[in-house]
């Protein structure tokens, strides 16, 4: 049985509201079905929401079209100037306003498994978290290098510390507790719309605030993977970037330890970079090294004020 007939179910009921942020992708249908197509848990409502980052609603027929055929409640939410936080935040007013209890996110390029909601629901209502990841796996096209679909170099995981906290979240797959006193009034900041690390941000900013995250492994979301975004350029470039955010996020008041982080990240980077030549023969494991050296060498270049990467400015 599907979520389609919640739409008939009681009022009073707690409302589960699943969000997707779009701009022109016509994968948005196959993200949006998969949503629709969820197993029913008894006890809840449940409707999606759409943001459009395009200048004109370009996706609301899309939405129209789909909201007859699925019969679940959707809410379609123009929130344009293509800055990728400005549609998350449209998501997160629209949810306020409906009274959503717990929401939920996927990109609009995913797919989620039928039991992803109920898994990501059980989760956080029993385990009293503010937000629940579930992880992302790649889907890779029939020619992408077979090296690279064993290695997972575009799978996305929880960020954990030694002591076993997760300390930074994804929007790519994840579940909020709209009432939580560290999420209620907590937005996706503009300053990353173009640069992405939006969801970096806001997570990090929500455990520093007192906030926790927890993490259900079944509750599986799949992402497609172009051939553009296969390339060597396109993983260097998004690790660079995420440098550049993590340098953002946690970047020491102290010039002193600003220092500090520079000449950790520059030796890292220096190290990687030996270990990258040494994998020569090992596509997986150079390419992995190449990743984590950029990465560090975003670091070292935020703190030294360098331009941060657009990687949404098109």
């Amino acid at each position: 049985m599907t979520i389609a007939a919640s739409k008939f179910s009681c009022k009073n009921l707690p409302l589960v509201a699943f969000g997707v942020c779009t701009f022109r992708r016509p994968l948005l249908a196959r993200a949006l079905r998969s949503l629709a197509g969820q197993t029913k848990m008894p006890g809840y409502r449940f409707c999606i929401i759409v943001a459009d980052n395009d200048d004109t609603p370009s996706a609301l027929s899309l939405v129209e079209d789909l909201k007859a055929e699925s019969n679940i409640a959707m809410h379609y939410v123009h929130a344009p100037a293509r800055n990728i936080s400005i549609a998350r935040n449209a998501l997160l007013i629209k949810a306020a306003a409906l009274g959503v209890t717990f929401f939920a996110m996927i990109d609009d390029d995913e797919e989620v498994t039928a039991d992803w909601a109920a898994t990501l629901l059980t989760e956080i209502a029993s385990g009293g978290a503010d937000a629940v990841l579930g992880p992302v796996f790649a889907r890779y096209r029939a020619g992408a290098p077979e090296w690279m679909k064993r290695a997972g170099l575009h799978d996305v995981r929880p960020v954990v510390q030694r002591s076993g906290e997760i300390v930074t979240g994804f929007t790519g797959n994840v579940i909020l507790r709209m009432d939580s006193p560290h999420l209620r009034h907590r937005r996706f900041e503009l300053a990353y719309g173009l640069t992405g690390g939006e969801d970096d941000a806001f997570f990090s900013g929500m455990v520093k605030d007192g906030g926790t995250i927890g993490y259900a492994e079944s509750a599986v979301a799949y992402e497609e993977v172009s051939e553009q975004r296969e390339t060597l350029g396109f993983l260097l470039r998004r690790s660079f970037r995420a440098g550049q955010t993590h340098s953002r996020v946690n970047r020491p008041e102290r010039s002193i330890g600003r220092a500090i982080l520079f000449f950790k990240a520059i030796s890292k980077t220096c190290a990687l970079l030996g270990a990258a030549g040494a994998a020569a023969t090992s596509p997986a494991r150079r390419t992995k090294a190449l990743m984590r050296a950029s990465l560090h060498a975003g670091i070292c270049s935020q703190i030294l004020g360098g331009k941060v990467l657009e990687l949404y400015r098109t």
